[in-house]
């Protein structure tokens, strides 16, 4: 395995701060399962789980949620402290050494250019790490983050998972 540096816990952006997780940030981030779109993998099923005592263990146990040297960030508006997401890097469908970016907003927070802000700043994080590959995984249907990360400089390529039931992946 390679030698990366760190990911940072923390970033800062002009309107945002990505920090370390909450164990508070529990219920918000159920807020973000809650909103997803029915073709979404994770999503709380019928037995309303993941709970939000589940997630607070979950964050209390992994509160970067992602691999050592990686990891996923909530999103907060500098101006007010509002969580309106997370935005990182995972090993997802790609590697440690090659990663996937990661970002989920609240509905309330979108249109505002906030997941290009922060997609910006953990890309730049990731480059600072000694990483020069980024990965993405979309959802066909998913027209929002494919114009994010056309903002951020990702190009689409030709790997696609097809899934009739909740759409390829791209």
């Amino acid at each position: 395995m390679s030698s990366f540096g760190a990911f940072p816990a923390e970033l800062e952006t002009e309107r945002l701060r990505l920090r370390r997780w909450r164990p508070a940030d529990a219920e918000e981030y159920r807020g973000l399962w809650a909103e997803r779109d029915p073709r979404a993998l994770r999503r709380i099923d019928a037995d309303g789980r993941p709970t939000v005592e589940e997630i607070r263990g979950w964050l209390a146990d992994n509160p970067l949620a992602a691999e050592p040297g990686l990891g996923l960030l909530p999103i907060e508006r500098r101006d007010n402290g509002e969580f309106i997401g997370y935005c990182g890097l995972i090993v997802g469908r790609a590697s440690f050494d090659e990663p996937e970016i990661a970002y989920e907003l609240a509905q309330r927070a979108h249109g505002h250019g906030f997941a290009t802000e922060a997609a910006r700043a953990v890309v730049e994080a990731a480059a600072n790490t000694g990483r020069q590959r980024l990965w993405a995984t979309v959802r066909d249907w998913n027209a929002a983050s494919f114009r994010v990360l056309e903002k951020v400089d990702f190009y689409r390529s030709d790997r696609v998972t097809p899934d009739p039931e909740r759409g390829d992946t791209i």
